[in-house]
């Protein structure tokens, strides 16, 4: 038995008395869609580029840590260094595309520094670090956008490991002069710190000199700021590595929708097409009436009629998209009349919802001005001019001429709605049309909800007077006063111009006075009083 232990646990070789032999595990294969993907191996890293990834650690420790603003592009132009070597070392050419995502990304980095609404800087942020893995990676078809602009997050890892090699492989050839040069520096560190408290014991003047000359480092936020120098590194790094070696999502095989025949692809469309195109009719004649006759014959007021219609065609025109998705996907191509017949119907469909969405957003115009704005009406009219751009770009791109720019087209559309979005600083918009409304006397001024916008509202809210100034800005004054004011680099524009206008009309905390005499039932985080 225990020559028998003995074989088993040394193996045997094929053919030898012992019949068994150890045969490690088999991996598992990669998915074939995984496969094609897969890149070349990254080029070891150059010093430089883990240089300029330890420089972006250290850049975001240093000024991430007190907000967002300024220092969000900061940190990304230093990270995007060692990322624009990499590639340009692996002999990657920058074409027009990446030109156009790149200045998309700063721009959505840009947000933070202007607006000082925190659903603005959250979808800005995602957006841009979607933007930014689709430059590194690349891609032109649906696949390899979709999954390029999530590829970033599997090179975080790789890319650490990446840097960490390469510096160790690295020659230094300095590394004896270097050396000494850190003890010396260490032991000056510690006689400075040990002596100069003795000092400033000794004497205050001393104490008040050494204080401004030494930053002052609150030892409680030594693990955040090492965790942000981390992170900065790791992202440095990661965006690096996939310079290095992407993976090429344009290789992964989407798979051909089984082409149907004429009639069974025709004629849902054509039924479609015609249930549009009757809308469209109706639509027509009720702008030549005016809507003014619809409101005698039905007794709905504007917004009535503009709040009956106007959510059921935003879920048409999403839901055409899906159905211009389908039946590109199951398209009759076998000739020239089949592919003609695709893009009369496709491209007549295309048009007629552009009608609708134009449909939509004199609806919620209507709406808007009975009620006034409000974010969710000013985000969803938003989506809706993205969409009938989408529709735009579908009707020439997939219909009447090539596909190839279409899905750069389409991202690129949505990254610049975003940042666009941001950068206007739509409170500050709403706040300006509710108070333009109430002093022209067509409607009562709703302060409740005037009260609940972001700081980019401040300009617009300083317009108002007495109690109505009070209620709508003491939420904010009290949320600024609590906190004290972040460095230039880590506040926004918004911010900015706040903290300047409540210090030179100061705003009572009157913990909700003020609003209960402008509007009995408002509720506020002071509660009723």
């Amino acid at each position: 038995m225990g020559g028998v232990g003995a074989a088993a646990a040394a193996g045997a070789r094929p053919g030898a008395a012992y019949p068994y032999q150890y045969r490690p595990p088999t991996p598992l294969p990669e998915p074939d869609w995984l496969r094609l993907s897969t890149a070349r191996p990254a080029a070891p890293a150059r010093l430089r580029v883990v240089g300029t990834a330890i420089g972006t650690g250290l850049l975001a420790a240093l000024v991430l840590g007190d907000g967002l603003g300024a220092n969000l592009l900061l940190c990304t132009l230093v990270g995007a260094v060692g990322a624009a070597m990499t590639a340009l070392g692996t002999g990657r050419t920058v074409k027009p595309w990446h030109s156009l995502f790149a200045l998309a990304v700063l721009l959505l980095c840009l947000v933070p520094a202007v607006s000082g609404a925190g659903g603005a800087e959250a979808l800005a942020v995602v957006a841009a670090v979607c933007v930014a893995s689709l430059v590194l990676h690349g891609g032109s078809r649906w696949p390899g956008v979709a999954l390029g602009a999530l590829g970033v997050w599997g090179h975080l890892l790789p890319g650490l490991v990446w840097g960490i090699a390469s510096l160790k492989k690295h020659r230094f050839p300095a590394k004896g002069r270097v050396a000494p040069v850190a003890k010396a520096v260490g032991v000056s560190l510690v006689l400075l710190i040990v002596f100069g408290s003795l000092f400033a014991g000794a004497d205050s003047t001393v104490a008040d000199l050494l204080d401004s000359l030494v930053p002052s480092v609150d030892g409680g936020e030594v693990p955040f700021r090492a965790l942000l120098f981390f992170v900065g590194l790791v992202a440095a790094l990661g965006a690096a590595h996939t310079a290095a070696a992407p993976r090429r999502w344009d290789r992964v095989n989407t798979p051909v929708g089984k082409e149907r025949g004429r009639l069974e692809w025709a004629m849902p469309l054509v039924v479609l097409n015609l249930l549009f195109g009757t809308f469209v009719v109706v639509q027509l004649v009720v702008l030549v009436g005016g809507y003014g006759s619809i409101m005698r014959r039905t007794g709905m007021t504007p917004a009535e009629y503009a709040r009956q219609g106007f959510w059921q065609l935003l879920w048409i025109a999403v839901l055409t998209l899906v159905v211009v998705a389908f039946a590109k996907y199951w398209a009759p191509r076998s000739n020239e009349g089949d592919r003609r017949l695709v893009k009369v119907l496709l491209g007549l469909l295309c048009t007629l919802t552009l009608v609708v969405v134009g449909t939509a957003l004199v609806r919620m115009s209507l709406y808007m001005d009975a009620f006034g704005l409000t974010r969710l009406r000013v985000n969803v009219a938003a989506v809706e001019i993205w969409l009938g751009l989408v529709f735009l770009l579908v009707l020439f791109g997939s219909v009447l001429s090539t596909r190839r720019w279409l899905p750069r087209a389409v991202v690129l559309s949505a990254a610049v709605a975003i940042a666009v979005f941001g950068l206007l600083r739509t409170d500050n918009l709403i706040a300006e049309q509710n108070i333009d409304r109430q002093l022209g006397g067509s409607t009562r001024l709703d302060v409740r909800y005037l009260s609940t916008l972001s700081v980019d509202a401040v300009p617009a809210l300083d317009r108002l007077t007495g109690d109505y100034r009070t209620c709508a800005l003491q939420e904010i004054a009290a949320d600024l006063n609590d906190e004290p004011a972040p460095p230039w680099y880590a506040i926004s524009y918004a911010e900015s111009r706040a903290r300047e206008i409540l210090a030179e009309r100061p705003v009572v905390i009157d913990r909700g006075a003020a609003c209960n005499r402008v509007a009995p039932l408002y509720g506020n985080r002071w509660g009723s009083e």
